[in-house]
């Protein structure tokens, strides 16, 4: 019978049940460390960037946090567990807390779901919700909870009303998306008819302006941002401020004040975990209400002292994108099919009360909220009055010590642009006096990327840049493949950026006695390089139709930066052992000529062709390298010296860096597609590493910006196959004879010479 359960009167033997509740206790103050780190997460990363509207991004509304916070509850849900000491009961009221603390960080996460998510998301937070306030009440009815009633009650309120802000919140988010959407869609159109008047302009400056624009568009309409600054959130802000107040109100007259309750005697089946659990639960919520505070009182810092200026009659005006949804709902008609005339009105009718109700309460949140902060403006006035005043003073004192720097033409332009900023502010009715404020933040974020992207500039890619670019124009990017190499068993692959520079740079430091140095600066240069490469074939290959070309170019590169093999072989072993340039480039073309004839004979055998541009990476690697080799070779002179070795790393270091330069040329056209091609929800992530990108390539451009490039529109040369179409194209226009076409193909600015 005992092992059956029962003890040898045969009733159940529960001696044993209440063992793993310490443990369980651990399992709770984790999960609510885990709610600390999310939240503090949040903060931290909020408070580095200035963006002290305190986006979500590491605790966002979710299943993985509503389950986390079912969890770091449980306390609050458990109804008949003994908890009669005063850390059971702070414990109780901790958890009911930090529940009003989540939800309120929550509150900036709905803007980025979608419909369908902000549903589901909701109703799950809202089933967590009510059972939570059903389960405290009844802990209250049978006496779990003997202590802190009045707390709880006012706990319990904040906690429903801010379930209510998150709802009803949730249905302007569809509204304010589509309103934004058509409002950057027509705003970045006038940025784009302004920044082609502006021909004559430098283009890393001309690029800078043009990101403050569309920085400025995207912060203002993200959509986090746009929840965040709602007077919902603001109002929300102060209530989670006030639940922490009343967690640290207990918690004082707990310790401090003895007397004032009392406890029963015992101890808790959760026994020395409960400590765990107050002290995990108290960090949270700590730390939680670091972000609906900001929000709070950064509302009401830019509403003082302008607030006394607006009538009451304004400010208690309710803003129809509140509605929108709702009226729209209403006034569609109902999509379902029912046949008999009463049943339809019924439930025409019905809907119409629904909808109707749901507007008041719609309507009454929102007046609710503004009151809420009117309150909170009015109650902390002489304090905010009191910062104003030293400000003003400070800035005053500033002032008059810098006038004579405030002269110069660079300081003068300054206010200029920040107002002008202000026309591509996107904001919704009622956030007119946010406009000037916005347009100041946004310029001061703009130059804040850029100065953390001049700090991680590349020297090595700009030393290459700086002193192997051709003088006569950027040849190498049009030479390195010659049109009569036959392309081994297969048509011949498009290119990628990527691939032919991987090439090239392989057959440079396979060649024999070269310096490590250089050999060193070239590696560093390239790798560099294929970070800004990769974004640039990324983003032009729309279609995908280059995406086993860009693998193979990471797959080779992979393999010779590493471990400075190319498909396998040794390219230093080859280096040392061979006895000129001819031979290592020799080498490498034979290689690279039998790795795709083994796959051709494969292929061949089992009926299987593929389109030259979705063949495995070895083998587009391969063709690259043998087309590239063979043009070196067709080109060579005389026979090969070994003090030679030297000026044909030179050249090709030239070629590499001519390849470089004409690919980074679509660093303009990379920024643009940064910002205009994504959506909503990513638009402000993309703008600011646009951003990131400007300041990271600031000296590039410059450089670039200083040669001629040998086409004046280069919009149409954004591919590396278009560079061959533009030789050709040169070729015909020019009809030179057998003689002269044989001296300018042998050139040393053309082509490479191996002695």
């Amino acid at each position: 019978m005992v092992w059956q359960g029962c003890n040898t009167d045969g009733n159940v033997n529960d001696s044993k049940f209440n063992e793993p509740m310490p443990w369980i206790g651990i399992y709770i103050a984790a999960a609510s460390l885990l709610c600390s780190i999310g939240m503090g997460t949040d903060a931290f990363s909020a408070i580095r960037h200035r963006k002290f509207w305190f986006p979500c991004k590491f605790f966002p509304l979710n299943a993985t946090s509503l389950t986390i916070i079912a969890v770091a509850t449980k306390l609050s849900m458990d109804l008949n567990t003994s908890m009669p000491r005063c850390h059971d009961q702070l414990s109780k009221l901790s958890s009911t807390v930090l529940m009003c603390t989540v939800m309120s960080n929550f509150m900036p996460s709905i803007g980025t779901m979608e419909n369908r998510e902000i549903f589901s998301n909701v109703i799950a937070l809202g089933i967590l919700v009510i059972t939570l306030v059903v389960n405290v009440c009844i802990q209250m009815a049978t006496g779990v909870i003997y202590v802190f009633w009045k707390e709880h009650a006012v706990v319990m309120f904040i906690m429903l009303v801010l379930l209510l802000f998150l709802s009803f919140s949730a249905l302007t988010v569809p509204t304010t998306k589509h309103y934004f959407e058509s409002k950057y869609t027509k705003k970045y159109e006038i940025a784009v008819r302004e920044s082609s008047k502006e021909t004559d302009m430098p283009v890393f400056k001309k690029l800078r302006e043009d990101l403050m624009k569309y920085w400025t568009m995207a912060h203002t309409s993200c959509p986090q941002f746009v929840v965040a600054r709602s007077v919902t959130c603001t109002a929300s802000g102060a209530l989670a401020l006030f639940s922490a107040a009343i967690l640290m109100e207990a918690w004082l007259r707990t310790y401090l004040m003895p007397g004032s309750f009392r406890f029963c005697s015992g101890h808790s089946d959760y026994k020395w975990s409960i400590t765990l659990i107050l002290i995990a639960q108290a960090i949270a919520v700590g730390l939680g209400t670091i972000g609906p505070a900001f929000r709070w009182f950064l509302a009401i810092r830019i509403r003082c002292p302008k607030e006394w200026r607006k009538s009451f009659k304004d400010e208690f005006k309710v803003e129809k994108y509140w509605i929108q949804r709702l009226i729209e709902w209403r006034d569609c008609p109902i999509g379902l099919r029912i046949n008999s005339w009463h049943c339809r009105k019924f439930v025409h009718d019905t809907r119409n009360l629904v909808a109707d109700l749901c507007i008041r309460m719609q309507i009454s949140i929102v007046l609710v909220s503004k009151i809420v902060r009117i309150v909170s403006t009015y109650f902390i006035n002489f304090l905010l009055v009191f910062i104003f005043f030293f400000k003003e003073l400070r800035g005053k004192l500033k002032q008059n010590k810098s006038i004579s720097n405030n002269e110069s033409g660079s300081e003068s332009s300054q206010p200029n642009a920040k107002q002008d900023l202000s026309r591509f502010v996107l904001y919704l009715e009622g956030e007119d006096n946010l406009v000037d404020l916005m347009a100041k933040m946004n310029c001061n974020a703009t130059d804040c990327w850029i100065r953390r992207g001049r700090k991680n500039q590349p020297k090595y890619l700009l030393q290459i840049l700086e002193k192997h670019v051709s003088s006569t124009g950027l040849k190498g990017a049009e030479t390195f493949d010659s049109n009569q190499i036959p392309s081994l068993g297969y048509g011949k692959a498009p290119d990628c950026w990527a691939l032919p520079v991987v090439t090239l740079t392989t057959i440079a430091v396979s060649l024999p006695n070269i310096d490590k140095t250089s050999i060193n600066c070239l590696m560093r240069g390239v790798t560099e390089a294929l970070r800004y490469i990769r974004l640039i074939d990324q983003n032009l290959d729309e279609k995908e139709e280059l995406i086993h070309i860009r693998r193979a170019a990471d797959a080779a590169w992979l393999g010779v930066d590493l471990y400075h093999k190319w498909l396998g072989v040794d390219i230093r072993k080859m280096a040392v052992q061979a006895k000129g340039p001819k031979e290592v480039i020799q080498e490498l073309s034979d290689i690279a000529k039998n790795k795709v004839m083994e796959y051709d004979q494969k292929t061949t055998a089992a009926c299987v062709w593929d389109t030259p541009s979705k063949l495995p990476v070895k083998v587009l690697a391969a063709n690259s390298m043998y087309r590239i080799a063979q043009t070196i070779l067709q080109n060579q002179k005389t026979t090969y010296e070994e003090i030679m070795s030297v000026k044909l790393f030179e050249e090709l270091s030239i070629m590499i860096a001519d390849i470089l330069a004409a690919c980074l040329t679509n660093i303009p056209c990379l920024i643009h597609m940064e910002c205009i091609c994504s959506i909503i929800e990513e638009r402000e992530v993309r703008v600011c590493r646009a951003i990131f990108a400007l300041g990271l390539t600031e000296k590039i451009l410059k450089f670039l910006d200083q040669k001629a490039l040998p086409c004046s529109d280069t919009n149409k040369m954004i591919r590396v196959d278009d560079w061959h179409v533009f030789r050709k194209q040169d070729e015909l226009h020019f009809s030179p004879s057998s003689d002269s076409e044989t001296e300018a193909f042998n050139s040393v600015d053309i082509c490479l010479s191996i002695d």
